[in-house]
């Protein structure tokens, strides 16, 4: 499903060089756009022209100069959480129990002013190489932002900056973006055979995944490996095991008066898809505006 990980310790030589990057980003973005318009492109599973990223995965031209540009750019803090995910693999769920589990003090699930009744799941928690750096003027500040700073990437654990089911949800989501710009939509053969070819975007699949698992072996401490079938079987326990890994554990209070519970319901499927912003609102993408509602589908098991 996802990984989460803590950002290790940088270096002072790191952080000046990020420091002084930091201020030319639009610049440093455009210049990888236009490199990545060079490189080897072909249709894939989804409704961009993919480009293929000389470590071997493939994205749209806007994707992989925002990664680069990231990778850059981007000043990590050693309290900084990023969900890592393939596109269509539990993101938006995971993205919205991490920040109801990090700001459930704050904002009680129950909360009448809680962000999700006026926020997506993807504007509480962005993605560095979607919406943040984008080659474009953003309001969004990382210095400003509190710790844990709560981020996100779609891009494999090799190009960080220093599966049947998700195939299927995949298809989906690709076919109603491909319909917004008027292409004809995929056959589910071709899709299926595009998907294992690795011709989606941020895959081939276990590569992707299998970077992350590696990397949870080796730094256990600093990566929390999910996996989407076994949060899906028991919800309660993965949001305790997520507060234990971000260092905010439920306590005996919140463990009796059902705070875990609270998150999962607060969560789910049901309850996200019926608010107004899901129904109604779009969030900004550098790939353009996405409405929030096809970011919800039924959410099983062996779709």
């Amino acid at each position: 499903m996802s990984s989460s990980f803590k950002q290790p310790f940088l270096s002072q030589d790191e952080e000046k060089t990020n420091a002084e990057t930091k201020t030319n980003h639009q610049e440093l973005y455009q210049h990888y756009a236009n490199s990545v318009s060079s490189s080897p492109s072909a249709e894939g599973l989804s409704h961009l022209i993919l480009h293929r990223h000389h470590q071997g995965w493939h994205g749209s031209r806007m994707c992989i100069a925002g990664a680069m540009a990231a990778d850059a750019c981007f000043t990590a803090r050693p309290s900084d959480i990023v969900v890592a995910t393939l596109p269509k693999s539990g993101t938006t769920w995971i993205k919205s129990l991490l920040y109801a589990t990090v700001h459930r003090r704050k904002y009680p699930a129950d909360a009448a002013d809680h962000p999700f009744n006026s926020f997506g799941p993807h504007e509480c928690v962005k993605f560095l190489e979607y919406q943040i750096y984008t080659g474009k003027e953003t309001k969004d500040n990382l210095d400003e932002l509190p710790d844990p700073r709560l981020l996100a990437t779609h891009v494999p654990f090799v190009a960080l900056p220093a599966a049947v089911d998700t195939m299927v949800s995949l298809w989906h989501f690709a076919n109603k973006l491909r319909a917004s710009e008027g292409l004809e939509p995929l056959p589910v053969e071709t899709a299926a055979g595009l998907y294992c070819y690795g011709m989606s975007a941020l895959g081939p699949y276990w590569d992707h995944v299998l970077g992350y698992w590696r990397a949870h072996l080796a730094r256990p401490e600093q990566v929390l490996f999910f996996k989407y079938e076994e949060v899906w079987r028991d919800p309660p326990a993965h949001v305790r095991r997520l507060a234990a890994f971000v260092g905010l554990p439920f306590d005996v209070e919140e463990e009796e008066n059902g705070a875990m519970d609270a998150i999962v319901r607060l969560c789910s499927f049901e309850h996200m898809r019926g608010l107004e912003v899901a129904k109604s609102g779009k969030t900004e993408f550098v790939v353009g505006a996405v409405e929030n509602r096809s970011f919800f589908r039924p959410g099983g098991v062996g779709d």
